[in-house]
């Protein structure tokens, strides 16, 4: 086990023990320095798509306790906090910011995934995390203003750090749902044709406040999506970033250099996810910079008053999630051996199993499912309702609509474009079987099953009975094929509790053999 010493090795060790206490968090900003006092260098602690991982939040501000005597110490998230997992399922989000309020960030920056239980829920919980929630490009559209601040600034000894927010525009297809109302008006906006020059003017007008330092809080990501845009293009296209803690694509980067738009070197870094790491941001005291990440479960720390709320809150959570569900005649995966994710790219057994599941409790002749929706994999050989809250998260129901065999295959063929990247539309299915060609991203042999387990060629004209869930019909989900599509049923309970039903009505609680490895209903060739 790594210790606090250890870990602060380097430029940190050689900072004045007898310099004063690190700034507080809630009043800092309103203290005076004078110019003879020892500055000390900065640290920032970050962390990015955590999904609902609250153990490691004691960790977090555990660190920042253990160092805020030798440095000056700032905690900040780059998003994707309020859904993932149980603790964010089972409460709409409030187990989430009651540990968030108790660790005390400095700046806190929104990811796509906490428009999950509506923008409406968003605003309700906001406040509640008591800290400087920072977004510079979200809009609203009843007025043309920003719902948050562009960013923070905070003062540490007689320097100060602005903290910019700025949040992927994809997340407006991704979670379409909270930026429209139910008769199609738009409610929110992220300005993605005019992102670089609205992330631009915060920074110059956080520069011309004297930051010293400007650190953005980036849910960008790595990779280029559909319109495309990611956190390298965004520092390209402008000047006076020293630092991009992003999040987004789940990357590991400790740390990578890329040049602004007038050739100077931008740090950008990202912890991974479910505080697999936690990032430090070193900013010494003669203007170096530089980050590293430090894993978490080499991290011997904790915070008192975090981990009160925390346990309170994992006790609460043990009755719900302990309750067995099912015996498992093999793990349902969605990653390969190697932690390589697969379930966004190439069928799995997990896949086959949700999607079965929704075929047979909404009685259709097709189940599909976005890859992206079944979030985490069981490897035991019980499944609890813990577990299917883990691998369906969200808050979806289950509808069974109609569509042409033309549309199924419009969807097959859209949402298997991007293979083999990975692509949270790509199709997991049931009842549907398909060649996919990587050469071309065409696809052939679409065969249906009828009730009789046969197999035959989809028919273009007719129309099929199809289940999945509200967001891959009432938003953006698997392209938006379906969306408008004539629906026939919609389930009054969640997803996973439609995949419990299956298991007890039809599998008599065991998930047998048949389901241990993929079934042969997605062949991709080149």
């Amino acid at each position: 086990m790594k210790t606090i010493k250890s870990l602060l090795s380097g430029a940190l060790g050689i900072i004045m023990l007898s310099a004063m206490t690190a700034c507080s968090h809630k009043n800092y900003e309103q203290l005076s320095f004078p110019q003879q006092l020892p500055q000390k260098s900065i640290v920032v602690l970050y962390e990015n798509d955590v999904h609902c991982a609250i153990e490691g939040y004691t960790k977090l501000a555990g660190l920042r306790d253990a160092i805020s005597d030798t440095a000056f110490v700032c905690v900040v998230s780059s998003g994707d906090f309020l859904q993932g997992a149980t603790p964010g399922a089972l409460s709409r989000g409030q187990y989430i910011v009651d540990v968030m309020s108790k660790v005390g960030y400095d700046a806190v920056g929104l990811g796509n995934h906490e428009f999950d239980f509506s923008a409406d829920r968003l605003m309700e919980l906001a406040p509640q995390i008591k800290s400087p929630v920072v977004c510079t490009n979200l809009f609203d559209c009843s007025n043309g203003q920003q719902v948050f601040p562009s960013y923070v600034i905070r003062q540490c000894g007689q320097k100060k750090v602005a903290f910019v927010g700025v949040l992927t525009p994809e997340t407006m297809v991704a979670e379409s749902y909270s930026f429209y109302d139910a008769e199609g008006r738009q409610l929110y906006d992220l300005g993605l044709n005019t992102i670089f020059q609205t992330v631009q003017k915060a920074v110059d007008k956080a520069r011309a406040e004297g930051a010293d330092y400007v650190v953005l809080l980036s849910h960008m990501g790595e990779q280029a999506n559909d319109f495309p845009i990611n956190s390298h293009m965004l520092v390209a296209a402008t000047n006076g970033i020293d630092v991009v803690l992003d999040g987004h694509s789940h990357s590991k980067v400790p740390s990578v250099t890329v040049m602004n738009n007038q050739n100077q070197p931008v740090i950008i870094t990202q912890t991974g996810t479910q505080f697999a790491n936690i990032g430090k941001l070193l900013i010494t005291r003669n203007g170096q910079l530089s980050t590293e990440l430090v894993p978490t479960k080499d991290l011997n720390v904790s915070n008192a008053r975090v981990s009160a709320t925390t346990d309170s809150i994992m006790a609460l959570l043990k009755v719900i999630e302990s309750r067995k569900v099912a015996d498992c005649a093999a793990p349902l995966r969605i990653y390969d051996d190697n932690g390589t994710r697969l379930v966004r790219n190439q069928e799995t057994n997990s896949g086959d199993f949700v999607t079965d599941a929704y075929r047979y409790v909404m009685d259709a002749e097709i189940g599909l499912s976005n890859g992206g929706g079944i979030r985490n994999e069981r490897l035991s050989s019980e499944l609890t309702y813990g577990d299917l809250i883990n691998m369906l998260p969200f808050e979806n129901y289950v509808w069974k609509v109609e569509a042409t065999g033309a549309k199924i295959i419009e969807l097959l063929q859209k949402s298997t474009s991007s293979v083999p990247k990975e692509d949270g539309d790509f199709p997991q299915v049931s009842g549907v079987k398909f060649t996919l060609h990587t050469s071309d991203h065409s696809i052939s042999d679409v065969m249906v099953q009828r009730k009789d387990g046969q197999w035959e060629p989809i028919d273009p004209a007719r129309t099929y009975t199809v289940a999945t869930i509200d967001y891959c019909i009432t938003s953006d989900g698997l392209r938006g094929v379906l969306r408008g599509s004539k629906a026939l049923k919609r389930t009054s309970t969640l997803y996973r509790d439609v995949v419990e039903e299956y298991i007890t009505k039809c599998l008599n609680g065991k998930i047998g053999p048949e389901y241990a490895k993929p079934q042969g209903r997605i062949t991709i060739v080149p």
